[in-house]
């Protein structure tokens, strides 16, 4: 529940956070959001029936309910604004970005269901610009920064902080550019407004992950390896 408060926004009582409530967007926005979103969920779970092996599954709760558990400690940024971890990136370094496409929906539906942080109505704009954006383009990026750093085990730390950062980031771009075309406010003052202060709950999401990588190489380093499993040949 990222409650950052952007005053400056001028679509109506209550905060605006990357959990848009419904009414915040469009209904075509809101319908092609949940299209794209129903797509690109359904070919995660093809991915992962595909590559993740049936001994890791039970890490995807443990690592959702990390997620989800790590999202409820808010900092302090500026001016009454509050972040938290997003863990997009670090659930994708940990189980691949298809399987993380998985939990990271699976932690926005039960915060807008069970929570109601976070509407319905728009919960495919929330999944996409928290889940998609942040599993798939994150560990892109991740991966790439790798590849430049010489390799995973040497580039893991600075590539997931600057993944995680940019993360956050072209999440809170989309979500502006959705209100943008939805007519709730000028895109202009969105991305301003939006961008501007994810930027710096981006550094809280950057270090909050690298130091959660840290602790798992420290303490259990296998599950830095757990994407690389594969299912076992029937």
């Amino acid at each position: 529940m990222l409650r950052a408060i952007v005053g400056t926004i001028p679509i109506g009582p209550g905060p605006v956070s990357l959990h848009a409530p419904d009414g915040f967007l469009g209904p075509i926005v809101a319908a092609a959001m949940w299209a794209v979103t129903a797509v690109v969920l359904a070919y995660a779970v093809k991915r992962t029936n595909q590559t993740f092996d049936e001994r890791a599954i039970p890490l995807l709760g443990v690592t959702a309910a990390f997620v989800f558990a790590g999202q409820m400690f808010n900092f302090q940024v500026v001016g009454g604004t509050s972040g938290h971890l997003l863990g997009g990136v670090l659930a994708a370094v940990l189980l691949g970005p298809w399987a993380a496409t998985l939990v990271m929906a699976c932690v926005v539906a039960v915060q807008g269901l069970v929570f109601q942080d976070g509407g319905l109505v728009v919960m495919g704009a929330n999944i996409f610009n928290m889940g998609v954006i942040g599993t798939l383009g994150g560990f892109a990026l991740y991966a790439a920064i790798c590849r430049l750093l010489g390799g995973e085990e040497r580039g893991r730390l600075p590539a997931a902080a600057v993944a995680a950062w940019v993360s956050v980031v072209a999440a809170a771009a989309a979500m502006a550019l959705e209100l943008g075309l939805s007519g709730t406010t000028d895109l202009a003052l969105a991305l301003t407004a939006m961008v501007g202060i994810y930027a710096l709950i981006g550094i809280g999401e950057a270090l909050v992950t690298v130091a959660a990588l840290a602790f798992v190489r420290l303490v259990r380093p296998d599950l830095l390896r757990l994407r690389d499993l594969r299912p076992a040949a029937s």
